[in-house]
């Protein structure tokens, strides 16, 4: 292969592996080589352990000589974020509180369609502590650091992905996103992250979050985004809110084009101050969807800031995933967890009624506001990453995460899909994103445009420190 197998895409690999040019064991031994290369500068992954690995690339290999391969992403090696229960790895979730033994034998819906379909364990990604926060970091495990910049966050609450999947330490990852903790990290590394549906990919145990959590791709294209949708959209009975499972082809609905959709941007819903860099990528991009033939309309959906409401509900589930903790447990935890966890238990049942109400109200807003536009258009964010070990910004006016986060959140209250794209670098080198929001259950539309943005303006991009040409 002349092309370096580090910046190789699934889809790119499967070819490889079928055409012989390649072997899973000799992709999966590459990225393992570069991981301990790399990720002592970055702190992305919390286990690995090569010898599973390779043990599974063996298998892998073994298939493709024998020409009886398994599903889609057979031989692929795909990170992990740790709060994916892995029938052979411990599920810690950042968190010294949790019994290791207790997590084993045990597989999630994505992990278990992932074995189905022939995936590689590359390893565990880290999250902050029960992947309570936009930043990664945790007394377990630390830090994660941005691979642009590594004296920046990698973002979170799956910065570990993230950042694996921006160095080129693995071509897929695992996420979940319960106020933009796929979205986040992916427009702080550069990458593509999908927030599906809720209930479009199955997820099980069920969330501490509840219904504001998903689960879903981090990758480096588009279509690969699509070919794990593929993937973890298979049904699984444990999971008692999927939605019902119907024939969807993700991969075959990137080729239509965007003639005729009408599309809504707004720069700042409204209410949000936005970076000038951000803010002007932005622009250029609706320009890339216009010239793609779709009419677009700059548009507000017209709702206030919902951060209250999603205070109670977010730090509300911070605190059901600490329910049954102690005072001794929690003194290992980390503090600003148990701060929110602390006031999340002195909220009133009509305190948590009242948010919900301001849910269904805004569910019930974006679902008319669809009636005209087929997508919305936003930044991902509207800052690019800040100082590494910090909830927020220096000098930032609040000292809790979702204040800079004010473009994702609002669609885990909705349930709506939400893609975000890379945009390219700010002037000070650091990557940007691009939101594109759909109706319920309409992922396919939403990854068939970020799709064909993709193909007029391709980032295909790696930061200096990966090596990666």
């Amino acid at each position: 292969m002349s092309e370096d197998i580090r910046a190789l895409s699934a889809r790119a690999l499967r070819q490889a592996y079928q055409s012989r040019a390649l072997s899973p064991v000799e992709v999966s031994e590459t990225l393992l080589d570069q991981i301990e290369r790399q990720d002592p500068a970055l702190n992305a992954w919390c286990l690995i352990d090569r010898e599973t690995t390779l043990a599974s690339a063996r298998e892998a290999e073994q298939r493709y000589l024998r020409d009886d391969t398994q599903g889609l992403l057979d031989g692929v090696p795909v990170a992990i974020k740790d709060v994916f229960l892995t029938p052979m790895w411990p599920t810690l979730k950042g968190s010294r509180t949790v019994d290791p033994a207790k997590t084993l034998g045990k597989r999630a819906p994505a992990v278990a369609a992932l074995e189905r379909h022939g995936y590689v364990p590359l390893g565990k990604t880290t999250t902050p502590e029960f992947g309570w926060k936009g930043v990664t970091d945790s007394p377990m495990c630390g830090a994660t650091n941005n691979p642009w910049d590594p004296a920046k966050t990698a973002g979170g609450s799956s910065g570990g992905s993230a950042a694996a999947v921006a160095a080129g330490m693995a071509p897929l990852a695992l996420g979940t996103d319960a106020g933009g903790s796929i979205r986040i990290p992916a427009a702080f590394c550069g990458i593509v992250g999908h927030k599906p549906t809720f209930g479009e990919v199955p997820h099980w145990p069920a969330s501490p979050f509840g219904t504001l959590a998903h689960a879903g791709p981090m990758t480096r294209t588009v279509e690969d985004c699509a070919l794990m949708m593929q993937v973890l959209s298979e049904a699984d009975p444990r999971d008692a809110q999927a939605a019902p499972r119907r024939p969807q082809d993700y991969l075959a609905a990137l080729d239509g084009d965007l003639k005729g959709l009408r599309i809504a941007y707004s720069r700042n819903l409204g209410y949000v101050d936005v970076a000038a860099d951000i803010e002007r990528a932005c622009d250029e991009a609706v320009a890339v969807l216009r010239d793609l033939g779709a009419e677009v309309v700059e548009a507000d959906p017209g709702f206030r800031s919902p951060l209250a409401a999603f205070g109670h509900l977010f730090y509300g589930g911070a605190a059901n995933a600490c329910r049954e903790l102690g005072a001794r447990q929690r003194s290992l935890m980390d503090p600003a967890l148990m701060e929110v966890v602390s006031k999340a238990e002195r909220l009133s049942m009509l305190d948590y009624l009242g948010a919900v109400n301001e849910r269904l109200a805004l569910s019930e807003r974006m679902a008319l506001f669809h009636e005209k536009y087929d997508l919305l258009v936003t930044p991902t964010l509207p800052i690019t990453a800040f100082d590494t070990a910090r909830e927020v910004p220096v000098d930032w006016p609040s000292t809790r995460w979702p204040t800079w986060t004010p473009f994702t959140y609002p669609f885990n209250l909705t349930g709506q899909p939400a893609l975000s794209l890379p945009l390219g670098l700010d002037r000070a080198g650091l990557p940007m994103g691009l939101q594109i929001v759909g109706r319920r259950f309409d992922d396919a539309l939403v990854l068939r445009a970020g799709h064909q943005f993709e193909q007029q303006r391709p980032w295909r991009r790696f930061p200096p420190l990966a090596g990666v040409d």
